[in-house]
């Protein structure tokens, strides 16, 4: 058995021999995952390096239209300075067993800055911005509408999961707005996940200064309340956790097993899909950016064999499935197994499972609900006559219970 760890230790040490890992982009305005910000403020960049080397990475930004489709906009038609830049600012990992280089990015700086609102994507490469190690989405806004959002229940008698309605009011701050209708658009997406998503929305109606956004189709299924674990000690159990090890130098974290099917609902505070990096030593809080360790995190459900995928998504992956986090039968123990490395800390997580299509069904496994805590966003496009790219003119935020 010893053997065997010495030989999955080699493995996890070759394998991430250039594995990026830990990647964020937050606005530490607010302290939130969502890469929104307008031309006045920042975002941060941090991910880690598990070579544990001084490596120079390098980054660009691309942007896109309303739909995240490329725009074929040059760089200097959306951008000033530098075409690319160097992320040179890095700290090596201490008093973790997993090494690593931990790297931080302030954007916008001095180097590069967008000139245009809309959607962009960071890219972060080595050698040639066409092969990036990952790109990160952000958006930039201006300050030409105020979008108010509300949230009711609402539900189809042709579709039994119970839905969420999002009703949408823009307020321009001019009248170019108003006086330009066709060229508005407006996207609105669940939990910063963009699968989640009903795009491409014209106003309604207007109303003096106001667009109203109050279609029928604007509908989400309200799932439930994410799962989460707290890893940030990985000396004993803790929340959600069913206890730690450590077998030759490698951490593992085992969750308790989750259940399929709820067929009620039950309020469970969480954040929405979102991640924080944390280690908490003996009540003593470290800096987590350098000294939050690394751990093989394995999440259980328990479940009868089903002939879907069943993937554990969250904000940490960007919602995006793949082998990583997919989760594989056990028949001896009767339950769904996935394990990931993970840096420690709180994270949330949802069980999906994807359809024939290759879409994503987020309620399938948690339950829909209409009582369900969710955080809306509504991105309002603007591209008058003229203009060559779809801005942002306005961004808003629902994080309330429904009523």
């Amino acid at each position: 058995m010893k053997n065997l760890y010495l030989i999955l230790l080699f493995c996890v040490s070759f394998s991430f021999g250039q594995d990026i890992r830990g990647i964020q982009l937050f606005n530490p305005q607010t302290n939130d995952e969502t890469p929104v910000i307008g031309f006045n403020e920042r975002l941060i960049l941090r991910f880690d390096d598990l070579s544990n080397s001084s490596t120079i990475y390098r980054y660009t930004i691309k942007h896109f239209d309303r739909n995240w489709n490329d725009d074929g906009l040059f760089f200097t038609e959306y951008a000033n300075g530098s075409l690319n830049g160097l992320i040179d600012q890095f700290q090596y990992s201490f008093n973790t067993l997993q090494q690593y280089t931990n790297y931080t990015l302030t954007f916008p700086n001095d180097k590069m800055q967008p000139k245009i609102s809309g959607n962009f994507e960071l890219i972060v490469y080595k050698d040639s911005a066409s092969k990036p190690i990952f790109t990160k989405r952000f958006s930039v806004v201006e300050d030409g509408a105020n979008l108010g959002l509300n949230v009711t229940r609402t539900s189809d008698a042709r579709n039994p999961q119970i839905n969420q309605r999002v009703e949408v009011q823009a307020i321009g701050n001019s009248g170019v707005l108003t006086s330009n209708v066709n060229s508005v658009s407006l996207n609105v997406i669940q939990n910063n996940n963009w699968n989640m998503s009903v795009q491409n929305l014209r106003p309604s109606s207007t109303l003096g200064n106001k667009l109203l956004f109050q279609q029928m189709n604007l509908v989400f299924p309200g799932n439930n309340e994410f799962y989460y674990f707290d890893n940030k000690n990985l000396m004993g159990a803790f929340d959600m956790v069913a206890g730690n090890e450590n077998v030759d130098g490698v951490n593992y974290t085992y969750l308790h097993p989750v259940w399929a099917f709820p067929l009620n609902y039950q309020y469970q505070p969480d954040v929405n899909g979102a991640f924080y990096f944390r280690r908490n030593d003996l009540g003593i809080e470290r800096n987590a950016d350098r000294e939050a360790d690394y751990s093989w995190v394995y999440f259980a459900l328990d479940s009868e064999k089903t002939d879907k995928e069943i993937y554990v998504l969250g904000g940490f992956n960007d919602f995006i499935p793949s082998t990583e986090n997919q989760m594989f039968y056990d028949e001896k123990a009767k339950k769904y197994i996935a394990k990931i490395y993970l840096k420690q800390g709180f994270y949330n997580y949802i069980l999906t499972t994807k359809n024939p299509d290759g879409t994503l069904n987020f309620g399938e496994i948690n339950g829909n609900f209409w009582q369900t805590e969710n955080l809306y966003q509504a991105f309002l496009y603007y591209q008058p006559f003229g203009r060559n790219y779809d801005g942002l003119i306005g961004y808003g935020e629902f994080r309330s219970p429904v009523r």
